[in-house]
C-alpha cells in the first residue's frame, strides 16, 4: 500500500465528517479520539495503539507502525431546558432537543519511513454543538414563539473537521517528536433566535444573526508531541495544538463576537502510561482546554457591546480541566479489554445559561468501556462504549433585558450522553 492509496482510502470518511455534525463531551470538544482510547476514557497521550495520533499526540504514530484504522462512533446527547419563575406565567415551560442521534466516522493512516520515521494523515471530527427545540410552547406576548422568544424552530448546528497530515521522528530508541499539520474546515447555522436580532442595539448586524442558512470557514493550525519510553515500563507524553485561527463566519457577524470569528481553542495535554504486568497498562492523561481564549466561546454574555463587535457577547465558557484515568488488559492473544474514567470541569456558568440553552456543554463525568479482538490476517475490530450521567446548569434569565429584573425568571439546562462506537484497523 502506498501513502497515495492510503491517503485516498481516508477521503470518504472525510466526506462522511463533513456531511454529518459532530458532536463532543469536554465542552464542545469529544471525550477522546479513536476507539481504543474511547474505551479507556480517552487516555492516549502516552498511547501508541493506533494511527489517531494526528489528534491526540503526533510523536506517538513512529511507534504505531504500519496501519490503517477506521471507525464510526454513535452519539446520543439528551439536551433540554426549563424556564421558571417569571413574570410572564407564558414564558415559564420545558422543552427538549429534538436531534438525539449523531453518527461520528474517523480514519487514519500511517507509513513507516525506515525504522525512525513514519507519515500519515488523521481525520477527525473536533467537536461540535447541536441543538433542536421545537418551536411554540411559549408566548413571549406576541403570540406563539420558542423558548428564547424567536420564530419557529431553535437550535444551533456547528461542526469541525481537520485533516492532520502528520510526521514523527524517533531520534533514540527511546524518544520521538512529531508534528501534525492541522487543516480545518467548520460549518456554522442558527435557528429561532430572533429576539437576539430584534433588541434594538443588542446586535451590530441584525440580518446576519439567525436563519440566514449554513456557513462554512476554514483555517490552518499545527499540533506539537513528544513521546518516549523512559523505561520498559513506563511512558511519557506531550502534545500542544495553539489557538487555531479559523476565517470569519460572515452570515453571522451579528452574533459571534469580532465580525463572526469562531476559532479553535488552545489545547495541551500531558499522559502517562505504565505497564505493572505483562498485560496490563494503566493510563493517565491531563487536558487543558482554554475556551477563554476565544472571544465568541469565552466572554461572558453580557459584556458592554453588541453581539458581533469586538467586546461583543459570548457563551461565557471558562477554561476547562480534563483528568482521565484507563486501563486495558490483553486476556488473551486475541481479546482486549478496556475500561476508563474521564472527569472534566462544566465550562457553563449560571449567569450565561440563555446563552446555553443554544449549546448546553455542561457534561463532567464519563464512564468508558470497551474492547479488541484481534483476527488474522492482522487485521483487529474494536469497540467502545460511553455513559455521562445528566449535569445541569441554573441561572438568571437573559430575558431580564426585555421584562426587567427578575421579570424573566431563571433557566436550567440540563443534558446526559450516551455513545458506542466500532473501528476496523489494519496492519501491513
Amino acid at each position: 500500500m502506498t501513502i497515495l492509496k492510503g491517503l485516498a482510502r481516508l477521503a470518504p470518511f472525510a466526506a462522511a465528517l463533513a456531511a454529518g455534525p459532530a458532536l463532543a463531551t469536554n465542552g464542545y470538544f469529544p471525550h477522546g479520539y479513536g476507539m481504543k482510547a474511547l474505551g479507556m476514557g480517552g487516555a492516549s497521550t502516552a498511547m501508541a495503539q493506533d494511527s489517531m495520533g494526528g489528534a491526540t499526540n503526533p510523536a506517538s504514530m513512529v511507534w504505531s507502525g504500519n496501519r490503517f484504522d477506521v471507525g464510526v462512533n454513535l452519539f446520543s446527547p439528551r439536551r433540554d431546558a426549563r424556564r421558571t419563575g417569571a413574570a410572564m406565567p407564558s414564558l415559564n415551560g420545558f422543552v427538549e432537543s429534538d436531534s438525539e442521534w449523531f453518527l461520528v466516522p474517523e480514519g487514519g493512516y500511517n507509513r513507516m519511513i525506515g525504522n525512525n520515521l513514519s507519515v500519515g494523515v488523521t481525520v477527525y471530527g473536533n467537536g461540535g454543538m447541536n441543538t433542536d427545540y421545537p418551536g411554540g410552547g411559549f408566548n413571549c406576548g406576541q403570540g406563539p414563539a420558542n423558548i428564547l422568544c424567536g420564530q419557529g424552530s431553535l437550535g444551533v448546528d456547528l461542526m469541525q473537521l481537520i485533516v492532520a497530515p502528520t510526521v514523527a521522528y524517533k531520534f533514540n530508541e527511546r524518544h520521538s517528536v512529531g508534528a501534525s499539520l492541522l487543516l480545518g474546515w467548520q460549518r456554522f447555522k442558527a435557528e429561532g433566535i430572533h429576539a437576539f436580532a430584534g433588541m434594538p442595539g443588542f446586535s451590530q448586524a441584525p440580518g446576519n444573526v439567525t436563519n440566514v442558512g449554513s456557513d462554512s470557514s476554514r483555517g490552518v493550525g499545527v499540533r506539537l508531541g513528544y513521546f518516549g519510553r523512559l523505561t520498559d515500563n513506563f511512558d511519557l507524553g506531550l502534545a500542544y495544538a495553539p489557538r487555531m485561527r479559523m476565517s470569519e463566519f460572515d452570515k453571522y457577524r451579528g452574533l459571534f463576537a469580532n465580525n463572526g470569528d469562531f476559532d479553535i481553542p488552545g489545547h495541551f495535554g500531558l499522559g502517562v502510561a505504565f505497564r505493572p504486568a505483562p498485560n496490563w497498562t494503566v493510563a493517565a492523561d491531563y487536558e487543558r482546554i482554554n475556551y477563554s481564549g476565544v472571544p465568541s466561546v469565552g466572554r461572558a454574555s453580557m459584556p458592554q457591546a453588541p453581539l458581533g463587535a469586538p467586546g461583543g457577547p459570548g457563551f461565557g465558557w471558562r477554561d476547562i480541566d480534563v483528568f482521565i484515568l484507563g486501563a486495558a488488559w490483553q486476556m488473551t492473544p486475541q481479546w482486549t479489554v478496556r475500561a476508563g474514567y474521564n472527569r472534566s470541569e462544566n465550562p457553563v456558568q449560571p449567569a450565561d445559561v440563555s446563552f446555553n440553552i443554544l449549546a448546553p456543554g455542561v457534561m463532567k463525568s464519563h464512564y468508558t468501556a470497551g474492547f479488541t479482538y484481534a483476527m488474522a490476517g492482522n487485521s483487529e475490530i474494536t469497540a467502545a462504549f460511553m455513559y455521562a450521567p445528566r449535569v445541569s446548569v441554573t441561572g438568571p434569565s437573559l430575558m431580564d433585558a426585555m421584562f426587567g429584573p427578575g421579570g424573566g425568571g431563571s433557566e436550567t439546562v440540563r443534558m446526559r450522553q450516551f455513545s458506542a462506537g466500532l473501528s476496523w484497523g489494519k496492519k501491513f
